[in-house]
């Protein structure tokens, strides 16, 4: 290695291990981040005649969670259709205690057997192999 050489690569080491310190010549002013932006003046409020909420009163802008999720999901709440309707006046309304019943020991269920256990555990796939059979 020559000379020129051996001067460039002491004084890029010397340079770059410079830069990695705190101090040196190559150190230079920051800004502070806290100091960049300034605060906005407290301004007071116009009508002192407000009245506090009531504790545990929902927000009046605010509404309830069921109408806020359909706000952002549809739109706001939509009309039902006249087959919604017409089906949930044939279904007629549910016993009370309906889900007590259900769950009581003397209801009966229906084995659904090996078939569909057998189903449910098939493997995935395209359906190349499938058949469809029909007794006749």
């Amino acid at each position: 290695m020559n000379t020129f050489t051996r001067i460039a690569l002491v004084s890029a080491a010397a340079s770059t291990l410079a830069a990695c310190g705190s101090g040196g010549f190559l150190n230079r002013e920051r800004p502070d981040e806290f100091a960049v932006q300034r605060q906005a003046p407290l301004v007071v409020p116009p009508d002192f005649n407000l009245v506090p909420p009531a504790p545990g009163a929902p927000r009046p802008a605010e509404g309830t969670a069921a109408e806020q999720a359909l706000e952002a999901l549809f739109g706001g709440p939509a009309a039902r259709s006249s087959v919604e309707t017409s089906v949930l006046d044939r279904a007629g309304s549910s016993e009370p205690g309906i889900r007590s019943m259900i769950g009581s020991e003397g209801t009966n269920t229906v084995a659904k057997g090996s078939v569909t256990r057998d189903i449910v555990a098939a493997p995935e796939g395209d359906g190349a192999t499938a058949q469809a059979v029909i007794p006749g």
